[in-house]
């Protein structure tokens, strides 16, 4: 976890507030069932509200979406629990087309007055978006689907285990971190899930349930002798599961230098392995900078490939929609038409997937009532695609939109946010130690650290968690102050091997941010580990 996160987390406990009841249509949800959801049929009543408001106002096309979020954080230091937090969120936004412009408006009275007035508001807004038009919304085809619904997969709901379980897990799990070495321990468990229903004058009524759940852990060992210390992360990956995901069973376990699970997590695991390779990082030998071949797990890769990969494929940033916040992208409209542009080497797949089981960005639908599916980004080394929604699709000549439209709230205006995009593995069986032993001088990374790059996202650097010296085929033991240094083209033309099918996993992030007003979106990233030859390595050791 980065410090932005781990601040983001504990922020979210300090603000917890008491819970008011939520009145709909002359009923009333109380906060105390908060795992109680709102019937469709309502719903769908509330949504035909603003659809036939909308229309009478002149509106051309209609969207509706009301939401009800809810979040828990359960934060805890040490021997202590910090906070424990309900929060939630209610309302509804509607988006619509007048005078070939988009306007919206959002409410959390959901009263048939509260619903109308904002559905009026919102083609109001339209037309006068319209005054500065310079050519109407063009939409891509898109046939209703009636009443449908979606539900997460999950096998536990983890808002209906106890909170008493949930705080004596992560004591042990700070328990045994101090037990193994480390001076501090911070441990969090996240947990969301979102209501969501969508309803469009194209004739879907969308019912979802979805759910996402973040065990992370932070743990510091200082020595004392010289004053420095070191950190280790949790190794976890946020999931779209429930509960399910912190009991790991033996036949999720992939063995490698530390021990990984595939689709499952042992927390109290990995934070008695985090307080021991606390001890070998303040020993570690500090890396000579050079060249080096590099082995990256998926623990790590997962944020390279968000970064170098997942970005500069939104459409809305090579047209230039982000350039004032987010930044543009080096993977403009011309290398995608020359049908050539070599972005990798031959064994490069890369793909975008709203569907993936266990991922956070998994959905039925999205937030246009688009059914999700997967697509070839990167196909054997060459650009084939973007990341492309409803009004965008036809830039591209694309006859449909490809499901990844997303607003984080019932008060935000839904846009092009970023699928899960992740890295076909190998074909052939290979484990992380035969990728090892074909390594005559490499480093071995785990776990995702700091970074940077620049706003087209090209010239980056990546640290990580744990870095392992391999000479002639072996690990060799442990370093520190790595970090490597590429531009994303070489870097993905060097990607030489990778693991096959069974060691492919999750990565991810619950805070990828966007637009402004800036909205937070949680997508996933999968890989399995993989080679890349000849990266440059720099050491970032202070000099004193």
């Amino acid at each position: 976890m980065k410090r932005r996160d781990f601040m983001y987390l504990a922020g979210m406990g300090a603000a917890a507030t008491m819970l008011p009841a939520i009145p709909v249509w002359g009923k009333t949800i109380d906060p105390a069932d908060m795992l109680g959801s709102i019937d469709p049929a309502l719903k769908k009543r509330m949504a035909d509200v603003a659809l036939n408001a909308a229309r009478s106002k002149g509106a051309t096309y209609t969207d509706v979406r009301i939401g009800r979020y809810l979040n828990q954080f359960v934060v805890t230091r040490e021997d202590k629990v910090q906070n424990i937090v309900n929060t939630e969120s209610y309302g509804l936004g509607v988006r619509v087309i007048a005078n070939g412009s988009w306007g919206f408006a959002a409410t959390d009275k959901m009263d048939n007055d509260g619903i109308a007035r904002a559905a009026e508001l919102a083609v109001a807004i339209a037309k006068e978006n319209s005054r500065l038009l310079t050519s109407p919304v063009e939409l891509a085809p898109q046939k209703g689907y009636g009443e449908v619904s979606w539900k997460a997969p999950i096998e536990k709901n983890a808002f209906e285990v106890p909170v008493k379980e949930k705080v004596d897990l992560l004591l042990s799990v700070n328990d045994a971190a101090l037990k193994g070495g480390a001076n501090y321990a911070n441990s969090i468990l996240f947990l969301v899930n979102e209501q969501k229903y969508f309803a469009s004058t194209d004739g879907s009524y969308i019912d979802q349930d979805i759910h996402r759940i973040w065990p992370t852990f932070f743990l510091t060992k200082i020595d004392s002798k010289t004053g420095k210390f070191e950190t280790r992360n949790s190794l976890s990956a946020p999931m779209g599961m429930g509960y399910e995901y912190l009991q790991a069973r033996p036949e999720d376990k992939i063995n490698g230098v530390t021990t990984f699970y595939k689709g499952r997590y042992d927390m109290l695991e990995d934070a008695k392995a985090a307080a021991g390779q606390l001890g070998q990082k303040l020993t570690a030998k500090s890396v000579e900078p050079g060249k080096y071949d590099l082995i990256l797990d998926p623990s790590h890769l997962w944020l390279t490939i968000h970064e170098s990969v997942g970005h500069p494929t939104e459409l809305d940033r090579v047209l230039g929609y982000e350039a004032n916040f987010a930044g543009t992208s080096f993977l403009t409209l011309d290398k995608w038409e020359s049908k050539k542009f070599n972005f990798g080497s031959k064994i490069v797949n890369l793909f975008g997937d709203k569907t993936q089981k266990g991922s956070l960005g998994a959905v039925g639908y999205d937030d246009e009532g688009v059914k999700t599916k997967n697509w070839d980004i990167i196909k054997d080394g060459t650009l084939v695609n973007y990341q492309a929604i409803r009004d965008q699709a036809h830039i591209i000549g694309l006859n449909e939109s490809q499901g990844c439209c997303y607003a984080d709230n019932w008060s935000s205006v839904q846009f092009q946010r970023m699928p899960n995009v992740s890295l076909k593995p190998g074909t052939q069986k290979k484990s992380i130690d035969d990728l090892i032993k074909n390594v005559q001088k490499g480093i071995y990374i785990v776990g995702d650290g700091s970074f940077s790059i620049d706003q087209q996202r090209y010239n980056f650097q990546f640290g990580g968690q744990l870095y392992y010296e391999i000479k002639d085929g072996k690990i060799a033991g442990m370093l520190k102050d790595v970090a490597y240094q590429a531009n994303t083209q070489e870097f993905w033309n060097a990607c030489t091997d990778m693991c096959d099918e069974s060691d492919y996993r999750l990565g991810g992030s619950f805070f990828d941010g966007k637009g402004q007003p800036s909205q937070s979106s949680s997508v996933s990233h999968g890989s399995s580990t993989t080679r890349f030859n000849g990266i440059n390595v720099i050491n970032t050791g202070r000099k004193i």
